[in-house]
């Protein structure tokens, strides 16, 4: 271990150098506490290898792209900060005007899409019942034509039924003799 003397007339240094010193010393005591080889064979020399060409290439290919990006968003975020210093006095400044505006505005727009949501959902009730109109009918003809089939034959069987039973009545004695026949 070493012990090191920190000399500064800044006190912001004082701390910059008490981490880089705590540093040094969480190195040196991970950097004894590994054990290292000195003699190596050939074996082992050849699985010993650093990263590869490829690996290489794309750090330097890409190294460039990430520092480009990494500037223009930097630019990008200072920009908006001049920006939003620049703008804030002016809202301040026009906020009795602004306020109400956006207000105004927000419920213009609000009521132009409800309108339009009512509007659809009429358009699609419409849709509906014209569709439903045209299923009934499609199918009520014929099922007029059904019914009154059923009700012209349930009327003659009726009538037949009513005719019959006349005439059957109309031979027994009995009934003659009530209508003084």
């Amino acid at each position: 271990m070493f012990a090191m003397q920190i000399t500064s007339k800044l006190p912001g240094q004082h701390l910059s150098l008490l981490f880089l010193s705590a540093f040094a010393l969480y190195l040196a005591h991970h950097s004894t506490a590994l054990p290292h080889k000195t003699h190596f064979t050939m074996a082992e020399q050849g699985e010993q290898k650093g990263p590869s060409v490829s690996k290489i290439l794309a750090v330097v290919a890409l190294l460039p792209v990430g520092g480009t990006l990494l500037l223009l968003s930097g630019l990008t975020f200072v920009g908006s900060l001049i920006g939003l210093a620049v703008a804030t006095p002016l809202f301040i400044i026009f906020s009795p005007v602004l306020v109400p505006a956006f207000i105004g505005i927000g419920l213009a727009v609000t009521g132009i899409l409800s309108s339009g949501a009512f509007g659809m959902t009429a358009l699609s009730s419409l849709s509906w019942f014209l569709n439903y109109i045209r299923r009934v009918t499609a199918w009520l003809p014929e099922y007029l034509q059904n019914l009154s089939d059923k009700l012209g034959q349930k009327t003659k069987e009726m009538g037949l039924e009513m005719q019959s039973q006349a005439h059957e009545d109309w031979a027994k004695p009995s009934k003659r003799i009530l209508f003084g026949l």
